[in-house]
């Protein structure tokens, strides 16, 4: 057996993975080098970190390559033509919901905040407290993912457009800043940022641009994305309720 086509295939993957890691590659190099004025500590460490990232990410690409993007598009086609409403927007919320209750950035940035928070004397400073305060804002901002794709995928089947509901998105986050407390605002718009994991964002894009080309009358390209901006812009309102509701 010729393994050398192989061999050239992965090598190639293996360099464009580390094309993408060269910009943080030059920037850390001439801090630490220009401005910090400083060797890099564990150089030896720091080389094989670097090997390892890039063999994680060329790995990673690949697996969604070949998993993930057909898988959300087989199954934005099935739905489709299983002609049922109820199934294609339970399936869009459920897969909003279930890979944001498990994102480490949303579980991180939610316990951090029930420390600080019970640091602060706005919540009780006991573990069960902060735990029940943790976990319900970790609900909080899946299920508002949940609807913001289901919110999604009804445009795509209305042919709503998008800037509208963009607009009219953000005009309600606008206003919910006035009303909320002031201490929940900045966790808030940090929720619309750690939602959208490296799971998410290529499973409800190969959704969108799925449905987009299975439905009749819609165009991939104008109606297929957009359903991250939802999956973004729909926690910020649901946290700052939540302060309301806390606080």
């Amino acid at each position: 057996m010729n393994v050398a086509p192989y061999l050239l295939i992965i090598l190639k993957k293996l360099w464009a993975a580390f094309k993408d890691l060269i910009p943080i590659i030059l920037v850390v190099v001439f801090f630490q080098s220009v401005v910090i004025q400083q060797p890099l500590p564990d150089i030896g460490e720091i080389i094989f970190g670097i090997l390892i990232v890039i063999v994680g990410l060329m790995l990673f690409i690949e697996g969604l390559e070949m998993s993930l993007f057909p898988l959300g598009d087989a199954m934005a086609y099935g739905l489709a033509k299983k002609g049922s409403l109820f199934w294609l927007l339970g399936f869009s919320f459920l897969l909003g919901f279930s890979t944001t209750i498990a994102e480490p950035a949303l579980i991180a940035i939610t316990k951090e905040a029930s420390v600080i928070f019970s640091g602060e004397g706005l919540i009780e400073s006991n573990q069960k407290t902060m735990n029940m305060f943790a976990l319900y804002l970790r609900l909080t901002v899946a299920i508002s993912v949940g609807l913001a794709i289901v919110i999604g995928v009804l445009r795509i089947l209305k042919g709503w457009p998008l800037h509208y509901l963009i607009l009219g998105g953000y005009v309600m986050v606008m206003l919910m800043t006035l009303i909320a407390p002031e201490a929940i605002i900045g966790l808030a718009y940090d929720a619309g940022g750690v939602t959208t994991s490296t799971i998410t964002v290529p499973l409800v894009t190969a959704l969108g641009v799925g449905l987009a080309t299975v439905i009749k009358g819609r165009s991939p390209l104008i109606d297929g994305f957009g359903l991250i901006a939802f999956a973004s812009l729909l926690p910020m309102i649901f946290v700052m309720a939540y302060g309301l509701f806390w606080f």
